[in-house]
């Protein structure tokens, strides 16, 4: 038995999988908040959890109010490269706690 096509990455066949149920938007938030670390840098993730993302909310628990005031003032650039890195609008607030 001889192979037809090349293998694919689970990552391919689970976005495949997604469209085609009807998914697109719940794995583009699943993709965002697996890409918040490269975003972010690694400073950032360190000192951050993401708590939950619905309806374009991004809420985010930061280990202290230092941290907190310091992201609500990158607050602008973090959203703008966030949906660079997805080349689409999916995060329009943050909310850091």
């Amino acid at each position: 038995m001889s192979r037809i096509r090349d293998p694919k990455k689970i990552s391919a066949l689970l976005g495949d999988m997604c469209h085609t149920l009807g998914f697109v938007e719940a794995y583009q938030q699943y993709k965002t908040l697996q890409i918040w670390g490269a975003v972010v840098g690694e400073s950032i993730a360190e000192a951050t959890v993401i708590e939950r993302f619905t309806n374009g909310q991004l809420f985010i628990k930061v280990k202290n109010p230092s941290w907190r005031m310091e992201l609500n003032y990158r607050k602008k650039d973090i959203i703008t490269k966030l949906n660079e890195a997805m080349k689409s609008t999916m995060v329009t607030e943050i909310i850091f706690k």
